[in-house]
């Protein structure tokens, strides 16, 4: 016996009929009589034929693919997230194909390269932290296969999206604070190209204003959300002639960084500075300290409704109307979780 996988046309030079005709009977073709189908299933099965997916996905011009780029999958945020895509994936019959950018825009270009080259149906990303232009995603829309944004989106127009809203979240965890008696707050907020950080930031100004306290912009520090850059931060708001009494973090990471690097000063955590973070990841129920509150984005919603409607696009019929196309912007409602001992 050869290893060599059977072919349609081995199958229908033994029958002595067509290979046109044996591609029919198998897949159930109205055109083909009973006995035909019943022969021709018999002999794929005796000679164990097994359909070459590569041939059929060439013909459909449909992989069953799509490839997820995140950046980093060690974050639980992340995790959470790909449970999500994978699900929704799972269900609608998908593979993904999954790749980590590490936060690197050059390795995020040619993680995008690849995917292309891999026939992806459709692509989910959450762009790098240190991403700022975005010309690599433009060979996906000429070739018409479809991306979707999710929780960190491009300053783009014209592009499908899911993400959580942070600028309420953060005019709910600023409002806490300030209802407190916190009257100086600082933000460790993240990279300026980030749309996330502009979110944190109009929140963290309309929370205030509410309030009828002036903005001031030296309480508010970009970071590059590394354990480095955070310290530099604290830094800054420690030497402060303002001194914050709460400091509100870009996530639970540099959350971390900041109360450790607080502690080792041998500050009070959470009496001489209350820390508010973004996510609600499992570690903070791990820490010694924690931080006070924490705004829920719900990561595992965001992935299923990002591959929901990638899956959508994908399998939308074309169109040969010259209207624009609709992108779907979905946002997902954050929540601030206040911490049981607080």
């Amino acid at each position: 016996m050869s290893d060599k996988p059977t072919t349609i046309k081995e199958i229908a030079k033994l029958l002595d009929i067509s290979v046109s005709t044996v591609s029919r009977a198998l897949n159930d073709h109205s055109s083909i009589g009973l006995i035909t189908k019943m022969r021709v299933k018999k002999m794929a099965k005796e000679l164990n034929y097994e359909p070459n997916q590569r041939a059929i996905q060439f013909l459909q011009g449909k992989s069953n693919t799509i490839g997820v780029i995140l950046p980093e999958l060690a974050e639980s945020f992340f995790s959470a997230a790909i449970s999500g895509i994978e699900d929704i994936a799972y269900q609608r019959n998908y593979t993904v194909l999954l790749a980590q950018s590490h936060d690197d825009a050059d390795r995020e270009k040619l993680l995008i390269e690849k995917m292309k080259m891999q026939r992806v149906d459709g692509l989910l990303i959450s762009v790098s932290k240190t991403t700022n232009t975005y010309e690599h995603f433009e060979a996906f829309k000429k070739s018409n296969i479809p991306i979707v944004f999710f929780d960190r989106i491009p300053p783009v127009k014209n592009i499908h999206f899911v993400a959580s809203n942070l600028e309420s979240g953060t005019f709910e965890a600023v409002n806490f604070l300030l209802k407190k008696g916190h009257r100086t707050i600082g933000m460790i907020n993240g990279p300026t190209n980030l749309v996330a950080s502009t979110e944190r930031k109009n929140g963290y100004i309309k929370a205030m204003t509410s309030h009828r306290l002036k903005f001031d912009p030296s309480l508010m520090v970009n970071c590059d959300l590394t354990e480095a850059g955070t310290i530099e931060s604290m830094d800054n708001f420690l030497n402060h002639k303002r001194k914050p009494t709460a400091i509100v973090t870009f996530n639970d990471y540099v959350a971390l960084f900041a109360i450790r690097y607080a502690r080792s000063l041998n500050i009070q955590i959470n009496k001489e500075i209350d820390f508010v973070s973004y996510a609600n990841l499992p570690l903070i129920n791990y820490m010694d300290f924690t931080p006070i509150a924490s705004v829920e984005q719900f990561p595992y919603k965001q992935g299923k409704k990002a591959a929901d409607i990638l899956l959508d696009l994908i399998n939308k019929p074309k169109s040969d109307s010259d209207t624009e196309p609709a992108y779907y912007n979905v946002v997902v409602e954050s929540e601030l979780i206040i911490s049981k001992d607080k």
